[in-house]
């Protein structure tokens, strides 16, 4: 009969760490939609890594950033320095796609000016930033955390960090593909209404495919009904409320 050794209080660690973020990605997997993931990420930072006071999430489209689900006003605020002098450590993680982190904000060289602003103006001494790889090709994101403290964020925090932020991305990819597939879902649904009740006006009024197109467009103009809600009614009725040219 064989016995297995105990664990060691590392691989404790590593058993729990695991289980953790397995049941986190479920529960991001989970959200009905990509704002809902966005919170769900940011109170999970809050929770799962160390030192972290306040968090959020940049997005950068083009070349403008902004930030979502903040945690608190203070994370927005320090957000808008950097954005505003185009220089920190969430928006070089997003640029230089690296993990970023500062335990003596208002000391460090790299962001001279940031750093300054931050630490006198916000009480922020420390930050963790990390860039999230999202399969949208046009939106870059990078998770953001801050604390008041001096050296808040430790080597542990960066690697707990760095793997939560994997599964941050992974969770965004699974919502953002299921709001595609419904969004698609729905236009296919608005489209086949529009076509049926394209059809019934030709038959009915005897006009042209573009005239019956432009007959529901002015309809739902004069009406002030969106085109998708008027096409359905006429698809369900074979009536326009509406006169004929």
């Amino acid at each position: 009969m064989t016995h297995s050794r105990p664990k060691s209080t590392a691989e404790l660690s590593a058993v729990a760490l695991a289980e953790q973020f397995a049941e986190l990605a479920r529960s991001l997997a989970a959200q009905p939609s990509e704002e809902a993931a966005w919170k769900a990420i940011v109170q999970g930072a809050l929770q799962s890594i160390d030192g972290t006071e306040d968090a959020d999430i940049t997005v950068m489209r083009g070349s403008n950033f902004r930030t979502v689900a903040p945690s608190s006003d203070r994370a927005a605020r320090v957000d808008e320095i950097q954005y505003n002098l185009r220089s920190g450590p969430c928006v070089d993680a997003i640029l230089e796609q690296a993990i970023f982190r500062t335990g003596d904000l208002a000391q460090d060289q790299r962001w001279p000016e940031f750093g300054s602003r931050a630490a006198g103006q916000e009480g922020v001494n420390s930050v963790l930033a990390f860039r999230l790889f999202l399969e949208d090709d046009q939106t870059i994101g990078g998770l953001n955390l801050y604390s008041t403290q001096k050296d808040a964020f430790d080597e542990s925090a960066t690697v707990v960090g760095s793997v939560f932020a994997t599964h941050a991305a992974i969770a965004l990819a699974t919502t953002q593909s299921r709001d595609d597939v419904q969004n698609l879902e729905v236009a296919l649904k608005t489209n086949r209404e529009i076509g049926i009740a394209i059809g019934i006006l030709m038959s009915r009024f005897h006009v042209t495919h573009q005239q019956g197109f432009d007959l529901l467009r002015m309809a739902s103009q004069h009406t002030h009904r969106k085109l998708h809600d008027l096409a359905a009614e006429v698809a369900e009725t074979g009536t326009l409320d509406f006169p004929p040219p």
